[in-house]
């Protein structure tokens, strides 16, 4: 019973979520589903969190290596809770101004909405440029003239880095009007737009593809890996 009532739940929900989009007369209970989905959602976000402090408090108290960022996690953590939850430093709604918390935790003036421009964002910045550098240097090593197919990868980045650049401006400037399209800026909108936008749709229908299939799988009862070990 514990395997199957899980089981036919996904299977009613996953059908009503399907046929409301088909069907007008199963678009409340699709709707009725998608809420307990955000509740389900929610409880989620909450065993998240509990997750994340149980496993750098364990860090914490056994002294593992790098005990000290887990540390500076949960500080950040807590502190991050404790403003958004109590809305520190956010002016009440206008329409509700009787009620200190009735404005919203995201609102400019908010230690949250500080939180989040001057401290997520910057982070998030730094982290991404970090890995520009592994992108870099994982291309170095796969962008290698082995065959046909690393040459045009080759060529084509080649075509795309200096088509964003000054430098291929420079150095395909000196076409004539009538073979612009060969000019380096310009060669590379082409690729960007038709051989990149080809290929990427062509990736985003092969994973609409899977995952339909394994909804399908799913929904039937043919897959039960989602409910953890054995069948």
């Amino acid at each position: 019973m514990k395997r199957m009532i899980p089981m036919w739940i996904a299977i009613v929900a996953g059908f009503a979520m399907l046929l409301s989009a088909f069907f007008p007369i199963t678009e409340s209970l699709g709707e009725t589903f998608g809420d307990v989905f955000n509740v389900v959602a929610a409880i989620a976000f909450i065993l998240g969190a509990g997750s994340l402090a149980k496993v750098n408090l364990a860090k914490v108290s056994r002294r593992d290596p790098g005990w000290g960022f887990a540390v500076v996690t949960l500080i950040c953590f807590a502190i991050t809770i404790i403003v958004g939850l109590g809305k520190v430093g956010v002016a009440p709604n206008p329409q509700f101004a009787a009620l200190p918390w009735s404005g919203e935790k995201e609102a400019q003036g908010g230690v949250f909405a500080w939180i989040y421009a001057y401290a997520l964002v910057p982070i998030t910045a730094t982290m991404f440029a970090l890995l520009a550098f592994y992108v870099a240097s994982a291309a170095f090593r796969a962008f290698r003239a082995k065959n046909l197919e690393a040459i045009l990868l080759l060529s084509t980045a080649f075509i795309i880095l200096l088509g964003r650049t000054f430098a291929g401006v420079v150095l395909t400037g000196w076409l004539p009007d009538w073979a612009s399209g060969l000019r380096l800026e310009n060669l590379s909108v082409y690729i960007m737009q038709v051989f990149n936008t080809a290929g990427n749709r062509a990736i985003i229908i092969g994973i609409a593809l899977g995952v339909s299939a394994t909804s399908m799988r799913i929904l039937l009862g043919i897959d039960r890996s989602w409910m953890g070990a054995g069948d």
